[in-house]
């Protein structure tokens, strides 16, 4: 006689629930995964902060030797993600400031702020522009042509993934390694020479060898202020008052200064300074001996006409850079703190 199979016991409710527990259980996410910027970034996108990939090639040697983080920044309430500068030339504080001869300059005063305790470092002016990017004259003592094999901010920005510009007014094109040209019609103001000395980029071989970093250098017709997180404007001859009046100066600083302060760029936070490479005297202290220079700070939501007293020179200016675009400081600029914005 056969024997009777066995009944397939009915699932109950409760195991059911048991089971769909244990499932969801094992398929629950743990919690959001949080991703942390990367150095130099201070959690800005690259459409933000200028940001470009960083050079290309097997050794990376677009960007120029290591750089060791020095100090950290010690900037206080600074926000800025952009930083422009424009260099003139051979002028002592006491000559530009309250000037008739430079109505527009003096306005900037006015509206935003002044460094009054401001120095160069030395003369001529090649030290001095080495000194602004590099916290460091480098040994250079003359205006000449040099080809520097030591970290710049140049450099730094590579380094960090950040564009930068460095926009020369009548220089010729291609990566040109020439001390002097003449002949371009370039950007607003008088027609003028370009100087190599006071292009402190084409300085340095991490810049000079490598195409990829030399196309950074362009004419100032291709002035874009969203190009880069740094950008630096070298005017002519003419019109950054070295061979130039201060009127022609200051026509060239009124025709060109609009575009960087009525960009969304500069609203969004962006900072110009505008300052001088050397004075007319030997005036300084702390080892500065360039003479006494203004400096101007244009930074948006500022008090109108504030002014920071302390002292500061062209390593200051460089510190503060720096502190802005999350670099690490470099050589003379760990000894300075940040200019004040506002």
């Amino acid at each position: 006689m056969d024997r009777a199979k066995p009944r397939a016991r009915p699932v109950t409710q409760a195991v059911l629930a048991a089971a769909l527990l244990v499932l969801l259980a094992g398929c629950a996410p743990t919690g959001p995964s949080v991703v942390s910027p990367t150095s130099g970034s201070l959690g800005v996108s690259p459409s933000a902060a200028g940001a470009s990939p960083g050079p290309t090639g097997s050794s990376g040697a677009g960007v120029g030797p290591s750089i060791s983080a020095g100090p950290q920044p010690t900037s206080s309430g600074l926000s800025s993600r952009r930083v422009w500068w424009i260099i003139l030339e051979n002028h002592e504080a006491g000559s530009i400031i309250g000037s008739p001869q430079a109505p527009y300059l003096n306005s900037l005063v006015d509206r935003y702020g002044l460094a009054t305790n401001y120095y160069a470092t030395s003369h001529p002016s090649e030290p001095n522009y080495v000194s602004l990017v590099a916290g460091s004259t480098l040994g250079v003592t003359s205006d000449g042509t040099y080809h520097l094999d030591s970290p710049s901010l140049f450099s730094e920005l590579a380094t960090a993934g950040l564009a930068w510009r460095v926009y020369a007014q009548d220089d010729r094109p291609d990566c040109y390694t020439g001390s002097s040209a003449y002949g371009g019609t370039d950007g607003p103001g008088a027609p003028g020479a370009y100087a190599r000395k006071h292009n402190p980029a084409i300085s340095f071989v991490s810049v000079a060898d490598h195409p990829d970093q030399c196309r950074n250098i362009q004419p100032l017709a291709a002035f874009d202020p969203n190009a880069g997180a740094f950008e630096m404007i070298v005017p002519n001859l003419i019109n950054d008052m070295h061979d130039g009046t201060l009127g022609q100066g200051d026509a060239f600083l009124k025709a060109f200064v609009p575009s960087i302060t009525a960009s969304p760029a500069f609203e969004a936070g962006g900072v110009l300074f505008i300052t001088f490479d050397e004075g007319s005297t030997s005036d300084g202290s702390l080892g500065d001996h360039g003479g006494h220079v203004a400096t101007v700070i244009v930074a948006p939501g500022g008090t109108a006409g504030f002014r920071d007293q302390a002292y500061a020179d062209h390593w200051s200016l460089l510190r503060t850079t720096e502190d802005v675009l999350g670099l690490p400081c470099l050589a003379g600029a760990c000894q300075r703190t940040a200019l004040a914005l506002h």
